[in-house]
């Protein structure tokens, strides 16, 4: 027993000794030739448990569904024009872009180089001082695995609304409910079980189905708004600031303003959170993230100087309809049917959307589950064998959608809430992602980065993503308008408070003995087999009948 123990501790000191920051990627001769996906995910401990179904097409096509770039902009357009007017929309506009670019160049490279479903955690873990490794790493996958759950919960909630709005219009007599809501958005959240869980398998066609109804809704508008929609004048887009909020200035109002537009571009790491799912992910990930991002950013920036031009900003700020565009549509097509037609392109987006950002989410939490980072991991982290779908971590990802819901019958602002906490949460991962990265950079001589580098530009884009994620966690919290009242505050800090000291206090009482970070879970003499340098003496491992069994999830971990 005791030769098992000391065999197993020299291994796990082998293992320290390469998984250092400097030799942990494409560092030795031998790992060299370990080229396939499963090998990559053997380097960091990790052995293939999803099959790799998604190639580039599909997961930027995943990715541009989530963030439903002119879908989800028409959705929530009166929200922006209500702080900073038309004008500030196009400018805050591209400027977002310029800053969510800036982080998904830094996300681009990190995946390049860990191209593994915990995404942000797993770099946390690997990238963070050693003594602080554990703690780092853990409160990353909380606040990135709550940006995912509430993500997703918002999506749902975005199209239950719309899909009641419409209802209104072509039922002028029906009156909504906040009880509608909720039971609408149940249904919608069961629609993306359904499809997760059911038809899981061939998720990557239904995808590409949905890319082409996304590319095609978009042509379908935009041709429809600029041949029928009558044209307001130039100065009323490009010279018209409004101030609703009655802050100090127009600049603090486009601030404001531009948080929809920050929760809009939210989900341009959706591709690597399926990373395991993804062939040859070390190279397609990367360029997916960007990709979806610069799509996003072009469609949404032309959908949105031409319906700018299509009504008044009085027309959408006293709009009739919850979802004015509604109206717009209505005025365009001058028939409820048009209206339906229209408006029904982007609520079958918006489902496409909360499918995908379920699908995100639970992978997610299914990967930090692996590692014991959450409560009842143990169920939450298991794969269904028959389907290959994480079938626990689904479930659990439409119950909490389900109980985000619930909040929404008490009090609108508290549910609106949900796009501070996303904002706040995705920004605060990455915050971390991007200052250990830039410590690693001047601390490290021979970073083993992926095939994607940003080289010379690593420093400075680093520097202007902080700059830009900082601003946004700032604003994100701020309320819509300057005399703050209960109906007007934004609950946004408050809930962020509270998942920041629900996920410290599961640290205290249980998290601190059991997350070790990135566990590894193929065997420490398998590990070495394919990644010790040459000429390094690996003993074989005692005899089957002589070790102790030894659960899935090993103490072995990954260390920086």
């Amino acid at each position: 027993m005791r030769d098992v123990e000391m065999h197993d501790a020299d291994l796990r000191n082998q293992i320290s000794s390469l998984k250092s920051i400097d030799n942990i990627a494409y560092s030795s001769s031998k790992s060299s030739s370990v080229g396939s996906d499963e090998q990559v995910l053997a380097r960091f401990g990790k052995r293939q448990q999803f099959k790799r179904n998604f190639n580039l097409l599909t997961i930027v096509a995943l990715c541009s569904t989530v963030m439903n770039s002119w879908a989800g902009m028409l959705t929530g357009l009166q929200v922006t024009l209500f702080n900073g007017g038309p004008t500030g929309f196009l400018i805050s506009f591209p400027v977002v872009f310029l800053g969510v670019l800036m982080q998904t160049l830094i996300v681009a490279e990190l995946s390049s180089m860990m191209p593994l479903a915990g995404g942000q955690y797993n770099w946390v873990a690997i990238l963070s001082p050693p003594r602080l490794s554990n703690f780092l790493s853990y409160f990353t996958g909380w606040i990135i695995t709550i940006a995912w759950q509430a993500g997703a919960a918002g999506v749902a909630f975005l199209t239950s609304n719309l899909i009641l709005a419409l209802a209104n219009v072509t039922h002028p007599d029906y009156a909504m409910q906040k009880w509608h809501v909720t039971l609408t958005l149940f249904a919608v959240i069961a629609l993306g079980v359904f499809v997760c869980t059911v038809l899981g398998r061939i998720l990557p066609n239904i995808e590409s189905l949905a890319f082409v109804i996304f590319v095609m809704g978009f042509f379908v508008l935009l041709i429809v708004l600029s041949y029928l929609a009558p044209k307001t004048d130039s100065p009323q887009v490009f010279h018209n600031f409004f101030n609703g909020g009655e802050w100090n200035n127009n600049a603090e109002a486009v601030f404001v303003g531009a948080i929809p537009i920050m929760f809009g571009f939210n989900g341009n790491d959706a591709g690597v959170h399926l990373a395991e799912e993804v062939k040859g992910a070390s190279r397609v990930v990367p360029k997916a993230t960007i990709i979806s991002v610069v799509l996003y950013f072009v469609m949404g920036y032309s959908m949105a100087v031409l319906i700018l031009y299509c009504f008044t900003l009085e027309e959408v700020l006293t709009s009739q309809y919850s979802i004015p565009v509604l109206g717009i549509f209505q005025k365009v097509t001058q028939s409820n049917g048009g209206t339906a037609a229209l408006a029904s392109l982007i609520i079958v987006m918006l489902i496409f959307g909360t499918i995908g950002a379920m699908t995100t989410a639970s992978r997610m939490l299914w990967a930090f589950a692996r590692e014991d980072g959450v409560p009842f991991s143990r169920y939450i982290s298991r794969i269904e064998r028959r389907s290959g779908l994480p079938l626990y971590s689904i479930a659990t990802t439409a119950i909490i959608s389900m109980l985000f819901a619930l909040i929404g019958l008490g009090s609108d602002a508290a549910f609106n809430a949900l796009t501070g906490l996303t904002v706040a949460s995705f920004y605060t991962g990455f915050m971390g992602c991007a200052i250990l990265m830039l410590y690693r950079h001047f601390t490290v001589s021979n970073m083993p980065w992926g095939p994607f580098q940003l080289g010379m530009w690593r420093v400075p884009v680093a520097i202007l993503s902080l700059v830009y994620s900082i601003t946004g966690i700032i604003f994100c919290f701020w309320p819509p308008v300057a005399l703050v009242t209960v109906e007007t505050f934004n609950w946004s800090l408050v809930v962020f408070v509270g998942v920041v000291m629900i996920s410290i206090g599961w640290w205290a009482v249980s998290a601190r003995k059991t997350y070790q970070g990135p566990r590894m879970e193929i065997s420490s003499q398998r590990w070495l087999e394919l990644f010790a340098e040459p000429g390094m003496c690996v003993e074989q491992e005692p005899s089957p009948a002589k070790t102790p069994e030894r659960r899935e999830h090993s103490a072995d971990h990954l260390s920086p």
